[in-house]
């Protein structure tokens, strides 16, 4: 039996989504579950600052924030993802590149911040990631993260690991996330929780933070590099 590469097989597997991704990207971005990550990330971040796109896929959300006025760069372990940012972009700036984000071929403090929404939980070692996050990102820079939420139904890319099979989606919590930033020199700035339908209802608002990121279907959390 050949040894598992969490890389490769990512990469495998990725290839495969892309045309299916695709096709709902567009949509998420502009009215569906990702539609107030560009305006909360404009809300901090400097616009025509540079920005590293982690785990860019299509690259719909590079090119939301180049629309802003940022200088992006994306990076994504799938050839055919990188093919297809390339071709949402053309016309702007936003460039893009293929690679892991465990190893990121940039310099230190290389950006003023990153992006990285739903990358996170696809790589082997995420503490690693989030190490060279705050390597590229310059002191005082920020990385917004958002991690998919108990309520996503995507989970389930994580579920056969309980049949102790080898799976490419580490399931992480919102508050695992918080826990491992402050230990690791990062500080909160903010948070944004996006829900599914049906729960606009709901006295979101009124309820702590914990029971608002126990109901999410996305948290998205804003943190300053405090290297």
């Amino acid at each position: 039996m050949s040894e598992f590469n969490w890389s490769k097989e990512a990469e495998k597997q990725w290839d495969e989504r892309s045309s299916g991704w695709n096709s709902m990207s567009k949509e998420m971005w502009e009215s569906g579950s990702r539609k107030e990550i560009a305006p909360f990330f404009s809300k901090y971040v400097t616009s025509k600052g540079t920005v590293c796109d982690l785990g860019c896929g299509d690259g719909y959300g590079s090119f939301k924030l180049a629309e802003l006025g940022y200088i992006v760069t994306g990076i994504d372990v799938s050839e055919e993802m990188i093919h297809k940012a390339r071709g949402t972009n053309e016309g702007n700036t936003a460039q893009f590149i293929k690679g892991d984000i465990l190893h990121l071929p940039f310099e230190n403090d290389s950006f003023d911040a990153v992006l990285a929404i739903n990358s996170l939980e696809w790589t082997e070692d995420p503490i690693k990631v989030i190490k060279e996050i705050q390597r590229i990102v310059k002191p005082g820079g920020l990385a917004c993260i958002g991690l998919l939420g108990p309520t996503a139904a995507p989970r389930i890319n994580s579920y056969r690991r309980l049949y102790n099979e080898k799976v490419i989606c580490n399931t992480m919590m919102p508050w695992e996330l918080d826990r491992l930033a402050e230990e690791n020199s990062w500080g909160k700035v903010d948070s944004l929780g996006v829900y599914k339908r049906g729960t606009d209802q709901m006295p979101i608002g009124s309820l702590s933070a914990e029971l608002r990121q126990a109901l999410s279907f996305m948290w998205v959390t804003m943190l300053r590099n405090n290297k």
